[in-house]
């Protein structure tokens, strides 16, 4: 398996659960509205594709530095925050017309998308760790 559909698979697994956490609050018709929609089927599509593409990019960004379960979820951890920076608090709300959320970053629901996006960038670590194999463990 190569280490970007390694990337790609971590980032779907940790999307699911990622996205079970804001279908419980109710943001897939949210997600749904950056396409255009507000179908929660269409959330987790437009979600689950994002997931995807942004563990491929994990892959070709960290996979040379990652070299076992600690470094997978160490840079997973970082790479997550950094998505909650640039997904929840600039590009969806901007393309959602709401402007750059940073003044409100610390109240609940940026908050719980900080937490989802951690839980999302643990799993992706130790996913692609799993999935590229021995030579990421061992070295």
């Amino acid at each position: 398996m190569t280490k970007v559909s390694s990337g790609a698979i971590g980032g779907v697994v940790g999307g699911v659960v990622f996205g079970m956490l804001m279908a419980m609050m109710g943001m897939m018709p949210m997600i749904a509205k950056m396409v255009g929609n507000d179908s929660v089927a269409v959330g987790w599509m437009v979600h689950l594709i994002i997931s995807a593409f942004t563990g491929a990019v994990f892959a070709l960004a960290f996979g040379e530095k990652i070299t076992s379960y600690g470094s997978g979820l160490g840079y997973g951890l970082l790479y997550g925050v950094i998505w909650w920076v640039l997904g929840a608090l600039i590009l969806m709300p901007v393309i959602l017309g709401m402007g750059v959320q940073f003044a409100h970053m610390f109240e609940k629901m940026p908050m719980s998308s900080l937490m989802g996006h951690a839980i999302w960038g643990l799993i992706l670590g130790a996913v692609y760790v799993a999935l590229i194999g021995k030579e990421a463990k061992t070295t």
